[in-house]
């Protein structure tokens, strides 16, 4: 069955209906993309239509595009992938300019059909270049569907002829914050921004009149009539021109160069603005080709498209367990990271029991989620009624006894494991003996933890990211006796939450953790060598990093880093390795300044907590030496100590899918995204030259730079991670 159907009624509209068997949304594939075409050249031809509407057959519109059809585009054309690419874009923007000219006579601009989309939900993609490429655009009034172009936001940009028709209905100005930073509008939203034309309680029935009721004028769009000027300017207009310089501007502020999307958006937008709107669609493919064939937009669609969709659905899920979805969970301590999981999980819909020793604590806990639904109310993103509704969700007490019925404890006490061992003993005497139990803990051997449970194949941990209701990532830890179930029922809490997971076996600081800290201490321990801290902040930066390693460690605070750093050389003994950096962060602990949350750290701040400028006591502490080293050389340090420890995770049995490194290294801390992750970044640069620069860092700075073993012989092998372990994901990008 075709994804496209047609059907005639007798006032001669034809309604084309889009309606892919098996998917919750629809998906554009290259058999769909044929129908379609075919159906509009039907239409076009038979005398007897005298309009088209383009409607779903589901409560969506659809989600974008089936990204086998870019790979079949590339993949046909053998060694010549860029003309392949090129050439099947060519072919996509002729469909869509198809629908756009109708039929219609190319001097007089008359005897053409009017041709409308209408939206019954959710239009992202291509899915709403096809609509742009319609004469006019209804939608349902969904406050929940969402509208828009996403694309940036894994690593491409809109390139069937959404880029250029934005800029040329809306301005460059105005089309901006939905090209450059993929914003997503409800369809209110977007009719007021001038996306769509209409919003209507039936839009098919709406678009029906419309194109019965047009004149030859109406469908001619406004690039396609004479006289057309771009709203705005283009870039040699005056007021163009301030629009285009600052756009420049603020790419390059926002991505420090490393986004190939965003600079290739900007420029086909600038270089099509001042051509034909036939020369600047082929503008704006040549563009979305060089974007498609650079390698760092391939590992970010697999990373934060593929590889973070089959996470969230399931992938690693133990596949014999029965559904685990969360009816009642209890959360143990009120802090800001209990309240903030009391809240995402009412936000879910589950029920909240968030216990705390003093009633205070525990309502304090409960009206951080009242105070977060003030500011979605605030901002017309909430309701009194939803928070009512949130709040009654969660149950503040300090009564152990209220946690009866749960089904799921989530610990979120003191990071003490004398404290989390007694909370555990006396929660398990209350508790259903096939309840779940969860500690949160950052560095915690999960193993360790559950020697004070009586259950210990129950006992599992979850690491959220603060603050929790904004950070996508959730790690989830295995002990040495924990059982499928409790993975399976921590998995399908994390999906009830929205949050992506990824599952580590348990060691110390796991995965996350275990390479954020290089990053940190290399960047501490380069203070102490000279290096000046604007370098390797900057450096940073510069490289992807949206926090550089000091500025990190005061968001972090300076005295949580030096109680891990006692904690993990009491642990480690003699093979405690960072020495020098303890000097560093001990100095500054001795000086109380602590961080951002003490209003002095590295960096110092203003009586409001805004961040100022780098403290100029470091300087006086650790002058800068005369001999700098270069901007690479910073960034390999600060990217090898963190990539190193990943490689060696998976080494050692911690880390057991590459996905999940390279999503939990982009969502967690935010590793370079242009990059894909850090096995991605190794692939990028491959494995024969990371190994050779291994070899050079580990001369100059150390045995922390070592090579491990896994990526010696893949270097001498000339393997990839994702040649070696990535499977369906290297297929698929």
């Amino acid at each position: 069955m075709s994804d496209f159907t047609m059907a005639t009624d007798a006032d001669g509209v034809a309604l084309i209906t889009w309606d892919v068997a098996d998917k919750a949304m629809n998906v554009l594939s290259m058999e769909a993309l044929h129908a379609l075409d075919g159906l509009i050249d039907d239409a076009l031809a038979n005398d007897a239509v005298k309009g088209i509407v383009i409607t779903s057959g589901k409560d969506s519109f659809a989600a974008g595009m089936d990204l086998n059809v870019l790979a079949r585009m590339r993949d046909d054309a053998g060694d010549e992938p860029a003309r392949g690419l090129f050439e099947g874009i060519m072919k996509l923007h002729a469909a869509l300019r198809k629908i756009e000219l109708a039929g219609m006579d190319p001097k007089t601009q008359k005897g053409g059909k009017p041709i409308a989309a209408a939206l019954p939900g959710t239009a992202l993609g291509i899915g709403l270049e096809i609509p742009l490429a319609c004469h006019r655009i209804f939608a349902r009034p969904d406050p929940k569907a969402k509208i828009g172009l996403p694309e940036i936001m894994v690593g491409i940009f809109p390139g069937a002829g959404g880029t250029t028709r934005m800029v040329r209905k809306m301005g460059a100005m105005a089309a901006s914050p939905f090209l450059l930073e993929g914003k997503l509008v409800d369809p209110a939203k977007a009719k007021s921004a001038g996306i769509i034309d209409e919003v209507a309680d039936d839009p098919v029935a709406a678009a029906r009149d419309w194109v019965l009721s047009v004149k030859d004028s109406d469908i001619v769009k406004p690039w396609d009539a004479k006289g057309y000027k771009m709203p705005g300017g283009t870039p040699y207009h005056p007021a163009g021109f301030m629009t285009f310089v600052g756009a420049s501007a603020m790419v390059n502020g926002k991505t420090q160069g490393v986004y190939p999307a965003a600079k290739a958006l900007l420029s086909a937008v600038y270089e099509g603005a001042m051509v034909p709107f036939d020369t600047a669609l082929r503008i704006e493919a040549r563009w979305f080709v060089n974007v498609l064939m650079n390698p760092s937009s391939s590992a970010m669609i697999r990373s934060l498209f593929i590889n973070k969709g089959a996470l969230e659905k399931g992938a690693v899920r133990p596949a014999d367990v029965a559904d685990q979805r969360v009816k009642k969970v209890g959360i143990l301590g009120a802090g800001m990271m209990g309240a903030g999981i009391a809240l995402v999980s009412a936000q879910a819909g589950i029920d909240v029991v968030l216990l705390d020793q003093k009633q205070e604590a525990a309502d304090r806990g409960k009206a951080y989620a009242a105070d977060y639904m003030d500011k979605g109310i605030a901002r017309k993103k909430a309701t009194p009624e939803k928070k009512d509704a949130l709040l009654s969700r969660i149950h503040a007490t300090t009564d152990y006894a209220a946690l009866q019925g749960c089904d799921l404890i989530v610990e979120a006490v003191f990071e003490d494991p004398k404290i989390k061992a007694e909370v555990t003993q006396h929660v398990e005497s209350v508790i259903p003996e096939d309840c779940i139990f969860a500690t949160n803990t950052s560095t915690l051997p999960i193993t360790d933890l559950a020697r004070a449970s009586k259950r210990p194949e129950q006992y599992i941990g979850i690491h959220f990211f603060s603050p929790v209701e904004k950070m996508a990532l959730v790690e989830i830890i295995r002990g040495k006796q924990t059982s499928d179930r409790a993975v399976a029922k921590a998995l399908d809490f994390v999906r009830q939450i929205r949050k992506t997971p990824i599952v580590v076996n348990d060691a110390r600081f796991f995965y996350a953790n275990r390479c954020i800290i290089p990053y940190l201490n290399e960047g501490m321990r380069m203070v102490a060598e000279g290096v000046t801290p604007a370098l390797i902040e900057n450096a940073a930066k510069m490289v992807g990093m949206p926090l550089g390693p000091l500025q990190l460690v005061d968001e972090t605070s300076i005295d949580l880093g030096a109680k891990i750093a006692r904690a993990t050389k009491a642990a480690m003994g003699d093979a405690y390795p960072d020495g020098a950096v303890d000097e560093v962060i001990f100095w500054m602990e001795g000086q109380d300044r602590l961080g951002r949350k003490s209003k002095a750290g590295f960096y110092t701040y203003d009586d409001k907590g805004k961040r100022q400028g780098l403290w100029d006591g470091l300087a006086a502490q650790y002058p800068g030496v005369a001999d700098q080293p270069t901007l690479t050389e910073v960034q390999h340090r600060l990217l090898f100590a963190q990539v190193l420890e990943a490689v060696r995770a998976l080494e050692d049995g911690v880390l057991m899918d590459i996905r999940e490194g390279d999503v939990g290294a982009i969502l967690g801390w935010g590793f370079a995204p242009w990059s894909g992750g850090p096995f991605s970044w190794l692939d990028i640069i491959g494995t024969p030259y990371a190994a050779e620069r291994c070899d050079q860092l580990e001369a100059a700075y150390g045995a922390r730079f070592a090579c491990p073993a896994l990526l010696r012989e893949m270097a001498e092998k000339g393997q990839s991670f994702y040649g070696r372990f990535g499977g369906e994901a290297e297929e698929a990008a």
